[in-house]
């Protein structure tokens, strides 16, 4: 049940985690997902959320940038608590939750939950930043697609390794390949954020040009190839900024609350 009509407007002193989480979770129909973390609220900072700030991963630069800023509420897409990693509070990951601990600042996660929405998700902005209109899933039978299939204009492979460049702030790794079709236009792409290189042998069967996604490894390349099949890696971390910003400028409508997207450069 949607708890909108309860929260148009946010009192000074703030909301707490549980009711900005509840939201969220609505919102983003985080329950309809099986992920690799825990989605919500994943540390509770114990006081009223009056300022949030917003970035791609709960590293320790974005947690030292909203202690800065005041922050009560700290919003990313990679937060902790990954499946298979080691569970004491220790070295690395027990400096970070410590400090936001001793600050009291809440940190509240959505990892697949923000790829998948179909309008301020991650596969949506990158999507309307590069022209494409997502027509389904690149897998068709998902309740709530984490990849995406979608059509723009003819262009060559250089054109949209351009229009990725000025988008996204960096030049995309392309590996080429030749399409089976006359021209050798892309009109046909799919996309999915972050580390999904391994998603293209199903954009290649559901007949895609062009494939987009954050990360490569070795094999991919000789699967472009193979299939026949662009690949464009756009970094991990670039091709994942737009959904936990576009999720802040929503929840500062929502709540009436100041919100701070903080982008800590990340190369990969």
């Amino acid at each position: 049940m949607s708890t909108q009509s309860d929260t148009s407007s946010t009192p000074n002193d703030g909301i707490s985690a549980q009711q900005l989480t509840a939201y969220c979770d609505d919102y983003l129909s985080a329950h309809d997902f099986k992920d690799y973390c825990p989605n919500g609220l994943q540390v509770d900072g114990g006081q009223p959320i009056r300022r949030i700030v917003t970035g791609v991963t709960a590293c320790e630069a974005l947690i030292d940038a909203a202690i800065a800023d005041n922050a009560d509420a700290i919003l990313v897409h990679h937060g902790y608590f990954w499946k298979g990693e080691p569970a004491p509070l220790t070295g690395m990951k027990g400096t970070r939750i410590r400090k936001l601990l001793t600050h009291g600042i809440s940190l509240i996660t959505y990892h697949l939950p923000l790829d998948a929405h179909p309008k301020i998700g991650n596969n949506a902005i990158l999507a309307e930043l590069l022209d494409l209109e997502i027509t389904g899933g690149l897998y068709p039978h998902e309740l709530h697609p984490v990849g995406n299939i979608a059509t723009c204009a003819p262009q060559t492979a250089e054109a949209l390794a351009t229009k990725i460049a000025t988008a996204l702030g960096r030049t995309p790794l392309h590996i080429a390949a030749e399409l089976p079709n006359d021209d050798g236009l892309i009109r046909r792409v799919g996309l999915c954020t972050g580390g999904a290189q391994d998603m293209i042998e199903q954009a290649a069967e559901m007949g895609c040009d062009a494939y987009i996604s954050g990360e490569i490894s070795e094999r991919t390349t000789h699967s472009a190839r193979e299939l026949g099949i662009h690949y464009f890696a756009a970094g991990h971390h670039a091709t994942e900024r737009g959904g936990i910003e576009a999720l802040g400028e929503h929840l500062k409508a929502e709540f009436n609350l100041p919100v701070t997207f903080i982008d800590i450069d990340n190369p990969a």
